[in-house]
């Protein structure tokens, strides 16, 4: 028996169709929805990309959710080139890519990795194209607002999810990253780092501390005797 015999080949077809048709990539709740409720999505989605795998298109995810997409070994043959209707800036690049790979991030944190002040059009040229998204609110003063990168991002640059971004020399290979972005996007993996360790030894020395109270309270109390 082959893994499509052990659904309901009815539900499968709904879930097929439901996907043909949608413009956008569907997350599991509103697959669900089409479907009785007693259909298992998650394995008709695996019997659906096991059965799509060798095709022109494949059932790939996109985050949480799942779309039909070109094969990666076609996009070659069906590339079209035509003029995109708003180029990237230089800094949006920038401010993409900062958040990419730190995210959740707020406004002044993207400034203080680029070195200059983000301009207010290039957050709502990524927020046009549906690549970023506002976050939860920073517990600091002010309580600045924090950005992450969207779906609509992983599914532009053909990612599954966050964990599938290049790392920095791959990017830097490619010619996608100079000396000074390269630098941006890792900077703050190496302060996390700092900050964590710091916070590790401050941890260490308050218990330090702790333990040596009693002993110095003692000692004290002996001089005075």
């Amino acid at each position: 028996m082959n893994s499509g015999e052990r659904v309901d080949r009815g539900h499968l077809r709904v879930l097929e169709a439901l996907l043909c048709a949608s413009a956008e990539p569907i997350d599991l709740a509103a697959m669900q929805s089409r479907l009785p409720n007693d259909a298992d999505v998650r394995a008709l989605l695996s019997v659906l990309q096991a059965e799509y795998r060798d095709r022109g298109v494949n059932l790939v995810r996109v985050g949480q959710k799942w779309a039909f997409r070109t094969a990666t070994d076609l996009a070659r043959v069906l590339n079209l080139e035509r003029p995109l209707p708003r180029r990237l800036s230089r800094a949006a690049l920038e401010t993409l890519a900062i958040i990419a790979y730190h995210q959740p991030i707020t406004r002044a944190e993207i400034d203080e990795l680029r070195g200059v002040q983000l301009s207010r059009g290039t957050l709502e040229l990524l927020l046009e194209l549906g690549w970023i998204r506002p976050g939860r609110r920073r517990e600091s003063p002010g309580r600045p607002v924090t950005w992450l990168t969207t779906d609509a991002f992983l599914d532009h640059f053909g990612l599954e999810g966050l964990d599938a971004l290049p790392g920095i020399d791959e990017l830097k290979a490619a010619g996608l990253l100079d000396a000074q972005l390269s630098l941006a996007v890792s900077m703050t993996q190496d302060e996390k780092q700092t900050a964590e360790e710091g916070e590790d030894a401050a941890a260490h020395s308050a218990a330090d501390d702790d333990d040596e109270a009693p002993d110095q309270e003692e000692e004290a109390a002996a001089a005075e005797r």
